[in-house]
This record gives C-alpha cells, sequence and structure tokens, in this order.
C-alpha cells in the first residue's frame, strides 16, 4: 500500500507542477521569479478558470495522499 501512495505522490506532484506552470503564461521569467510584470488582473474565464479549479484539487489530492502516507509508514 505505501508503494502505491509513493507513486500517486509522485504522479500528483509532477501534475500540479504542470499546472501551476500552465497558469503563469504570458508572464515572462520575472513572474516566475516574483517579479513585478505591471499586467492588469483579468478574471479567470474558459480554460484559465478550470486549470485553476484543477490546480486545486490536485493540490488537496497531493495534501491527502501526504497525510496517507504518514499514517501507513
Amino acid at each position: 500500500m505505501k508503494t502505491f501512495i509513493d507513486i500517486g505522490l509522485i504522479i500528483i506532484s509532477l501534475a500540479l507542477i504542470v499546472s501551476v506552470l500552465f497558469q503563469n503564461k504570458g508572464s515572462g521569467l520575472g513572474g516566475l521569479t516574483g517579479g513585478d510584470t505591471g499586467g492588469v488582473y483579468t478574471v479567470r474565464r474558459g480554460i484559465e478558470k478550470t486549470l485553476f479549479y484543477v490546480t486545486i484539487v490536485l493540490s488537496v489530492v497531493f495534501f491527502g495522499l501526504a497525510i496517507l502516507s504518514i499514517f501507513f509508514n
């Protein structure tokens, strides 16, 4: 069981990294390092909104798997 949880953690963490990086589109390298891009805040629509919710779900699943990993240790 521990092996399956560890594999799940790896897969979810990679998916979470990819989803976070996709959200930084158009912000350039300054956005990745925390620099000010000077952009105007816009409302998320369409795929951006879906990707935002997917990122939230992935982070909750990752947190849950991390807690389960502690219990099966």
